[in-house]
C-alpha cells in the first residue's frame, strides 16, 4: 500500500481507481489508514478499478449484499444475528421464507448490485503463485485473466500490476469473443 501511495501520481495519470474489498474492519489501524488513504485519493478516477480483496470470504460477501439488499428493499429477511452466526461459521445456512406470498424481497440484480465487487473484474491477481480459486470469486472471475505472480502479498508492487494489465491487454479479444457466446 505505501508502494501505491508513493506512485499515486502514476495511478492518478493513468486514471486508476484504487478499492480495497472485504471486511476491512479486520484490518490493523495503520493498514485501514493507508488502505482508506490511496481510495480516497484515487475516487474520482474512472477508466479503469483496481480491486484488492483482503480479509476477503465468498461469505462475507454475500452476507454483505443480503444484508444491503434487504435494507434497501425494507424487508426483514432474517435477523442480523443469524446471518453472522451464518457468517462466522461459513455453514452456508440455507434461510427460509415461511410466507413466500408476502415475501416481495430480494432478487439477484438486487444481490449483484451489492456484492463486494462490481462490475466483475478482468483481471484476477493471484498471489503466491497458486492458480486455484479456492471458491473465491468463482462467479465473478468467469470471463477473467488469472495472473498468479510468485510474490506474496506485502511484496506485490506496481510492476506485477502493469504485468497483469498487459496480459489482459494480450488476451482481450479472446474474452470478448468467450463472453458473446456465453450469452
Amino acid at each position: 500500500i505505501e508502494g501505491m501511495i508513493m506512485e499515486e501520481s502514476i495511478i492518478n495519470a493513468y486514471d486508476i481507481c484504487v478499492r480495497f474489498v472485504g471486511n476491512l474492519k479486520l484490518l490493523s489501524e495503520p493498514v485501514k489508514t493507508a488502505a482508506d488513504k490511496i481510495m480516497r485519493a484515487t475516487a474520482n478516477n474512472s477508466k479503469c478499478v483496481l480491486l484488492i480483496a483482503v480479509c476477503y470470504t465468498s461469505t462475507d460477501e454475500i452476507v454483505h449484499a443480503v444484508e444491503e439488499s434487504s435494507e434497501l428493499n425494507s424487508n426483514e429477511v432474517c435477523n442480523n444475528q443469524e446471518l453472522e452466526e451464518a457468517n462466522a461459521t461459513g455453514s452456508g445456512t440455507v434461510i427460509q421464507i415461511e410466507n413466500m406470498e408476502s415475501y416481495s424481497g430480494i432478487k439477484l440484480v438486487d444481490l449483484e448490485k451489492n456484492t463486494y465487487i462490481n462490475p466483475y473484474p478482468d483481471v484476477l491477481i493471484r498471489t503466491s503463485g497458486e492458480t486455484r480459486l479456492s471458491n473465491y470469486l468463482l462467479w465473478q472471475t468467469t470471463n477473467c485473466i488469472l495472473y498468479s505472480p510468485h510474490a506474496l502479498w506485502p511484496e506485490i508492487g506496481l510492476r506485477h500490476v502493469v504485468w497483469a494489465v498487459i496480459n489482459c491487454q494480450r488476451h482481450y479479444s479472446y474474452l470478448e469473443k468467450h463472453k458473446e457466446y456465453l450469452k
